[in-house]
């Protein structure tokens, strides 16, 4: 269960105890949650058929006073969850992202106490969440039960915060893997890490990678789609 599921029921042992004793005029997670929802529906984009495209980077303007508090809660852990409620909500609304989404917090001396401001940006980036309707036409991989859309040409995968894809593994280096999309195939290569890049079992430097295949980095399994080109634009 997560900060928000824990505020949201009103258990006490949540990560601070603020949540559980936030009254009227306090900054509440959850009301960050439903702004950013929001703030996902209303700019929503179709760019092609059954294609809508939505922000994938937030800020979240709050009064000097309520980022004290989300530093004392865990921003990071905030911050992580409130990307993870987007990326289901967006699921749920069929909509689709270009980039990896991102939540951070900032600081107004102009918000009073309890009020908050949301800005966001579309962004592509190296990797994108999939979501139910994500475009079929990029390479995809699953980490962990995690789909990655991989929308840019070169996806590092590794430990290090660098990574375009981050696997908390110790089995695994800092940038461990790259995988490459490229006009004769997707090439995934070893970045010379300590325990090496399996590719179906095999002990390989590099490899071009085809439709189901199975890649193994220290303990993590990694499964590959190639996805198929059209010339949508997004």
């Amino acid at each position: 269960m997560g900060i928000l599921d824990k505020f949201e029921k009103g258990v006490e042992r949540a990560v601070n105890s603020a949540f559980a004793k936030a009254s009227r005029g306090d900054l509440k997670p959850v009301e960050i949650a439903s702004a950013l929802r929001r703030e996902v529906d209303d700019r929503a984009a179709i760019v092609g058929r059954d294609r809508t495209v939505v922000p994938n980077e937030f800020t979240v303007e709050l009064a000097e006073d309520d980022l004290a508090k989300v530093d004392a809660w865990g921003a990071d852990t905030l911050a992580d969850e409130l990307a993870t409620t987007v990326t289901e909500h967006a699921s749920k609304q069929r909509y689709a992202f270009v980039g990896p989404v991102t939540v951070a917090f900032v600081g107004s001396e102009e918000l009073e106490s309890g009020r908050f401001q949301v800005r966001s940006s579309t962004v592509r980036g190296a990797v994108a969440p999939a979501t139910s309707a994500s475009s079929t036409r990029h390479p995809m991989v699953d980490i962990d039960g995690q789909r990655y859309l991989l929308t840019g040409p070169v996806t590092v995968i590794g430990r290090g915060s660098d990574a375009d894809i981050i696997v908390d593994d110790p089995g695994i280096s800092r940038r461990h893997l790259e995988i490459r999309v490229t006009a004769d195939g997707v090439i995934a290569s070893d970045l010379g890490s300590t325990n090496g890049t399996y590719v179906e079992g095999h002990l390989v430097p590099a490899a071009t990678l085809v439709d189901g295949n199975t890649l193994t980095i220290g303990r993590t399994q990694i499964l590959f789609w190639s996805g198929a080109d059209d010339d949508e634009d997004g």
